[in-house]
């Protein structure tokens, strides 16, 4: 235990609880974390540190301790266009946004752990403190901090991101892929259209999406490794109106996921090859939009072993084992940066539901926020 974050825990926690539901009850969309930045600023200002706002105007970084080679702390800052259903006291003021992601935490986490490390007589290596604007957009707003240099200097970098699948007091975290790439398909079809009772006078559209619709996923599991997780999923679909006409125009959406790197470095030529093979003999003319969104967050292993003796601090019972998500996540650009590890951390009370994150419902056990701070601060005194 350092001799530092217990006294400042003991002094703050009410105030991390006070911050956590003031950025709770004033969600801001991705670039557009204004206020939410301006408060961050504002308590670092206080303080003594310097604080960066980044050249969009929302999101920041700040350097603490000495210099040399730095550890960078990340937490995002942006929340989503989804109304809140928690019935909470502190519920979202603005219509149709919430932090239902817990960004919000995330936020508080890095706030507190910056203000409990600025208060330590020395620390044993610098460290880099990342406000994220925009981590809910593909491809993220990750790329834009790495764009600004921010990871210069920088040697690894670690992050938290909310689990209400883990009890409070918990923190997952393993060794290799923790999250999946997450890119977006869409394609648009075409056809002069006619009459469902001549259909080889035109291009049959409708037959045409469905050979896509199970053809695509159906031939992807073949052609790639099933121990990548990679799979294809369908999430809209339209094309006419009319039962006895063929349309001429129709929309297919989804999204493909892999757990691999390397997969995933090959999937948009594959998929563009195969949805050419599908559609060449039906004469039904398309464009296909495929969209790249993040690379699979890996943890390197050195990082990993590093997180583990930080939350291994935390207590006897603190670390837990987690599996690898489905979901995307932008914190894998830095780690295409430099080396570095994310763990989930638990924010489930033990009782009732498991609220899932992006849920209208989702709300997270405050004490969290504490054991999120011990772990960051944990962390930079493990990277002497």
């Amino acid at each position: 235990m350092n001799d530092f974050v217990e006294p400042w825990l003991e002094r703050h926690t009410a105030d991390l609880v006070k911050w956590r539901r003031h950025i709770h009850a004033n969600p801001e969309l991705a670039r557009n974390e204004y206020a939410t930045t301006a408060f961050v600023v504002s308590k670092l200002t206080e303080a003594g540190l310097t604080p960066k706002v980044l050249p969009g105007g929302t999101g920041l970084i700040c350097d603490i301790g000495p210099d040399g080679p730095r550890v960078a702390l990340r937490a995002d800052m942006d929340a989503l266009p989804l109304q809140e259903f928690t019935g909470a006291t502190y519920a979202s003021t603005v219509p149709g946004v919430s932090h239902a992601c817990g960004h919000d935490a995330h936020t508080t986490i890095l706030l507190g752990a910056a203000l409990a490390l600025n208060t330590a007589k020395s620390l044993p290596v610098g460290v880099r403190l990342v406000f994220q604007p925009a981590e809910e957009v593909f491809p993220g707003g990750a790329l834009e901090v790495v764009a600004t240099g921010a990871m210069s200097g920088v040697s690894r970098m670690y992050a938290l991101h909310c689990d209400p699948r883990l009890e409070v007091g918990r923190v997952g975290i393993r060794v290799g892929a923790i999250t999946s790439a997450a890119d977006v398909v869409e394609l648009v079809l075409d056809s002069p259209g006619g009459h469902t009772s001549r259909p080889h006078l035109t291009t049959d559209l409708v037959y045409a999406i469905g050979t896509v619709i199970t053809g695509l996923p159906g031939i992807l599991s073949r052609r790639i490794d099933p121990r990548t997780s990679t799979v294809m999923v369908w999430g809209a679909v339209s094309a006419g109106k009319a039962l006895n006409a063929i349309p001429q125009t129709g929309m297919l959406a989804g999204t493909v996921r892999t757990g691999d790197h390397d997969t995933w470095v090959l999937l948009e030529p594959m998929v563009r090859e195969i949805v050419n093979g599908l559609l060449a003999p039906t004469g039904v003319r398309y464009e296909l939009n495929y969209r790249r969104g993040v690379p699979p967050v890996v943890n390197d292993e050195h990082a990993t072993r590093i997180f583990e003796n930080a939350i291994r601090r935390v207590g006897p019972d603190a670390l837990a084992d987690t599996q690898q998500s489905g979901g995307g996540e932008d914190f894998s650009w830095y780690l295409e940066e430099v080396p570095g590890a994310m763990a989930r951390l638990g924010v489930w009370s033990g009782e009732g539901p498991q609220h899932d994150l992006h849920q209208p419902t989702f709300d997270l056990d405050e004490r969290a926020l504490a054991v999120g701070v011990r772990v960051l601060t944990n962390l930079v005194l493990e990277s002497a």
